[in-house]
């Protein structure tokens, strides 16, 4: 990946990305952002799906030109034009809203009240 970047779609942690894949080395991929694809999970990743933990976690998607270091078994090519970066975190957004209030489980209320308050704090 030497020379000119190319775009890539990545996992990191729970969310997928759209970005420039800029560095690799030791089986890890520099991603830089451009678009989300999914938002990140809510809660504790270690007991998915279950609200009565100590720490149930807020996840954050990656913003507008991050950069994570991201495995490389996560990446695939990614061939087109990335969607403008608010315009993809808010379709993610609420499509993983839309999904949570199908199910009505302690775990994904809880995970509302999180993606609600990310909802505020990215103004979209």
């Amino acid at each position: 990946m030497t020379g000119h970047k190319k775009l890539v779609l990545a996992s990191y942690k729970t969310g997928q990305y759209i970005g420039e894949a800029e560095d690799e080395r030791n089986q890890m991929v520099l991603l830089k952002v451009l678009a989300v694809v999914s938002h990140p999970w809510q809660g504790d990743l270690h007991n998915p799906k279950k609200a009565d933990v100590p720490f149930f976690q807020e996840r954050r998607a990656l913003s507008f030109g991050e950069r994570a270091w991201v495995p490389i078994h996560t990446i695939k090519e990614f061939d087109g034009n990335p969607p403008e970066y608010k315009e993809s975190l808010r379709t993610a957004l609420s499509n993983y809203i839309n999904k949570l209030k199908e199910d009505n489980s302690d775990w994904a209320k809880r995970s509302l009240e999180c993606l609600y308050q990310l909802e505020k704090d990215y103004k979209i």
